[in-house]
């Protein structure tokens, strides 16, 4: 039975970069919610490899196939973003017990500023469990290959960010 309420879920990070596990989350995301906006924070304090303008587009790119799937940037907290997109759903995912214990945490945080807020969880797939921005990152400034693990586009402007050279992807 429907209530016609619509589930609108908000998959936030930084995106630096946008990985092929975060895709594929999103996409799992968007068969499960009537709506996903995929919040990409400012998080000046992370240091962002690629600007928030880039990020953003990157994400857009790599989502355009998915008509339920908006893309949106924020510097507030969470749960003012996610009240201004009358979202009530935190999507994110698990790789390991580490990212269950931050996760908890920032749930119960998250509910006691927001009581309507709920998470889900998805487990990551076993291909992306170890691919993580931030290692992603590091392997690519040694210029190491990363075109496995994250989309076309996206390898090329990390590449680019890191003034190595681009090959055809």
């Amino acid at each position: 039975m429907s209530s016609g309420k619509i589930n609108i879920a908000v998959y936030p990070g930084t995106f630096d970069p946008i990985t092929n596990g975060h895709f594929d989350l999103i996409e799992r995301g968007a068969r499960m919610f009537d709506k996903v906006v995929i919040a990409v924070a400012a998080s000046p304090g992370k240091s962002p490899n690629l600007d928030l303008k880039t990020r953003m587009a990157l994400v857009k790119k790599v989502c355009a196939s998915l008509p339920n799937v908006d893309v949106i940037g924020f510097s507030t907290l969470l749960t003012t973003m996610m009240h201004e997109q009358g979202a009530t759903i935190i999507l994110r995912g698990l790789r390991a017990v580490s990212d269950f214990e931050y996760e908890f945490d920032m749930a119960f945080m998250n509910r006691r500023l927001e009581p309507e807020v709920d998470l889900v969880c998805f487990m990551t797939s076993q291909d992306y469990m170890f691919v993580s921005a931030s290692l992603l990152k590091e392997v690519a400034k040694l210029g190491g290959d990363i075109t496995e693990m994250v989309p076309p586009d996206v390898a090329q402007a990390v590449y680019k960010k890191f003034e190595l050279p681009v090959e055809e992807v």
